[in-house]
């Protein structure tokens, strides 16, 4: 699944107390006038005027890490997010996994780095009970600790205006806070799933499932139809030391064991992705209904698991979460300048102007769900490799500052059946608020960049400094420092030597190299020296260490899916460990680090560090014997 999404229609606010006119102009065919911001609706309403270089729509997986990468990248940033809380379909309003290129198949080497690793480790380490509430307090504490980053909760995008042919500014509504606010800005990213700031803003969009002759696609339907993937609503039980019966309600829908041929039930912790339904109605109009059938099938499912005598070890089990917001896999995509399809899934296509990667199965699901029971629940056709995201696809074809990361994004039906789940659409959404903090700085547009070999030369090396990995790119960074220097150590494991850390790759690609230097921590634990033929002035210091990337790291509220997983810093990480420099013979220091547990860590100095030698000296790992490093950066 993608990212959880505003689902507001054109001009409209859908609140608790009704329809409530709130866009810069209503549409002919849903008003018989048009209805402007200073309707008196909301003459008691505070309204506030702000100003950024980028608005994010959406406060999903893809929006959180658009609006942190944008922010880090210098510029300033607004983040709308309709919900209490971020995380779209990975919060705990709806408990989805965060899946992406590590499901390859005999490829599991490619989880995502960068920003979404970050947000996983830090999860991993602070939340081993395995919380979906504090998976969002990570989250929240990310955001909020962005000094570049104001994030307006519970509050949705409901107008937009174009001027000269670009989206000039938005609308935004907060029914709980009874605030409006107009918000201006260079650059907008929508990355509410549902393409709807794109959609308000008259920008083409894309709905449902393409002819298999459109382009060529072998897994397309023979007609286009308006179909699409149905949602998904999960549950959670907990097993108690006495018996729990279950009385359902009279609504809820009854199941024979027919009902499951093709869907198989096998613990009931966590609940089922098949219990999916509403692909054959419009996902964002239809919402309400389809959650409310989405009840219906969830707590008939739980009733033949309760008492239809076939499951007797649930006889301790009862519910103890049931969600109410159904996770969304399919509804708008918007325009591009270019459309990604089967094919360049299926050949991993090299493009010029890639910016991220995926590598999920293209995983189909019957938009009929639970009434399609004849139906296998999915139909996974595995890729064995990882396929490249251009610029392009993230760019809208109609408004040049306009971008999308998520489930919205330029890709047919088929591709969409891929680059919909969320540490795909994570890593996207890194790609596209870099993207806008570099366009901002360079004073140009995105569709610049990916028609400029040379500037995006330049913007691959900073997605590469920001540890976003791309498929067949390394670091040759005219700015890294260390490119120019030796790198010796206390020792090294066989295939790991130092002079790896300087060769341009920093993690596991497959390719029979290990890209890291690797050696056994003695008594006194290992170092690892980078040398210059002269002085240096160093402002930055950034190292890339292992974390097991060959693993799977997700949370999950399922038993069985953390087997394999580590729940806490990863044993491969280097955790205490001391910079040092070398003047006059004698080492001093420069920075230390304790307590570490992420990939990617860098160390600024206000005032700059002259010296020939920079040394290393790691202290601790997280458990592993040997000290670990894939890459040092210098500035």
């Amino acid at each position: 699944m993608g990212d959880g999404g505003q689902s507001s229609r054109r001009g409209f606010l859908a609140g608790a107390g009704g329809l409530m006119a709130s866009g810069l102009w209503v549409s002919a065919s849903e008003a018989d006038t048009p209805v402007l911001p200073d309707d008196p609706l909301f003459t008691s309403w505070t309204h506030q005027t702000l100003e950024a270089d980028v608005v994010v729509a959406g406060g999903g997986l893809a929006g959180v890490c658009a609006a942190i990468a944008a922010a880090r990248g210098g510029a300033r940033v607004v983040l709308i997010q309709n919900r209490s809380r971020l995380g779209g379909n990975a919060s705990s309003e709806i408990r989805m996994h965060v899946l992406g290129a590590s499901a390859l198949k005999d490829n599991p080497l490619w989880r995502e780095t960068g920003i979404i690793e970050e947000l996983k480790l830090t999860e991993a380490a602070l939340n081993p009970q395995r919380s979906f509430e504090m998976w969002d307090m990570v989250l929240y504490d990310k955001v909020v600790s962005e000094p570049n980053i104001t994030l307006l909760l519970d509050t949705s995008v409901v107008g937009a205006a174009v001027e000269a042919g670009r989206v000039a500014r938005v609308t935004a509504a907060s029914a709980l806070l009874e605030e409006r606010y107009t918000l201006s800005a260079g650059f907008f990213l929508d990355c509410t799933g549902d393409a709807s700031l794109a959609a308000l803003a008259g920008a083409r969009c894309m709905r449902g499932r393409e002819g298999r002759a459109e382009h060529g696609e072998s897994l397309a339907p023979e007609t286009a139809d308006q179909k699409t993937m149905g949602n998904s609503l999960l549950f959670m039980a907990r097993k108690h030391d006495r018996p729990m019966p279950y009385t359902p309600p009279a609504w809820a829908r009854t199941f024979t064991e027919e009902d499951f041929k093709h869907r198989r039930i096998r613990s009931w912790e966590y609940g089922y992705w098949w219990i999916e339904w509403g692909g054959e109605l419009d996902t964002i109009k239809d919402n309400r209904r389809i959650r409310h059938e989405l009840l219906r099938i969830l707590t008939g499912v739980w009733d033949h698991i309760k008492n239809s005598g076939k499951h007797p070890e649930s006889e301790c089990w009862a519910l103890e979460w049931v969600g109410m917001i159904p996770g969304k896999r399919e509804s708008r995509r918007i325009l591009g300048e270019h459309v990604m399809v089967q094919r360049e899934l299926e050949e991993a296509v090299p493009f010029s102007d890639r910016v991220s990667y995926g590598g999920w199965p293209m995983d189909d699901h019957p938009p009929g769900g639970m009434d399609d029971r004849d139906l296998p629940p999915c139909v996974q056709i595995g890729l064995t490799r990882p396929y490249s995201i251009p610029l392009r696809s993230l760019c809208s074809a109609d408004l040049p500052n306009l971008l999308m990361a998520g489930r919205n994004i330029s890709v047919s039906h088929v591709a969409l059946t891929s680059t919909r789940v969320m540490a795909t659409c994570a890593a996207m959404g890194q790609a596209a608020g870099a993207a806008v903090a570099f366009c901002a700085a360079e004073k140009c547009l995105p569709r610049d960049v990916a028609a400029d070999p040379a500037r995006m030369a330049r913007f691959h090396q900073c997605l590469l400094r920001d540890d976003q990995s791309l498929v067949g790119v390394v670091n040759d960074d005219p700015d890294d420092l260390a490119r120019g220097a030796r790198a010796t150590a206390s020792g090294a494991v066989s295939g790991c030597p130092p002079e790896a850390v300087l060769d341009g790759v920093n993690r596991d690609i497959g390719d029979g190299s290990a890209h890291q230097w690797r050696a056994e921590m003695g008594k006194d634990g290992a170092w690892l020296c980078i040398e210059w033929p002269k002085k240096q002035a160093l402002r930055q210091v950034q190292f890339t260490f292992d974390t097991g990337l060959h693993r799977k790291l997700f949370l999950s509220g399922e038993d069985w899916t953390v087997n394999g997983q580590v729940r806490g810093p990863q044993p491969e990480t280097v955790r205490d460990y001391v910079l040092e420099v070398r003047d006059g013979g004698k080492w001093r220091e420069i920075a230390r680090n304790t307590g570490n547990f992420l990939r990617l860590v860098r160390h600024d100095f206000g005032t700059p560090v002259n010296t020939k030698t920079l040394r290393l000296r790691v202290l601790a790992t997280n458990g592993d014997p040997h000290a670990r490093v894939f890459e040092v950066r210098c500035r």
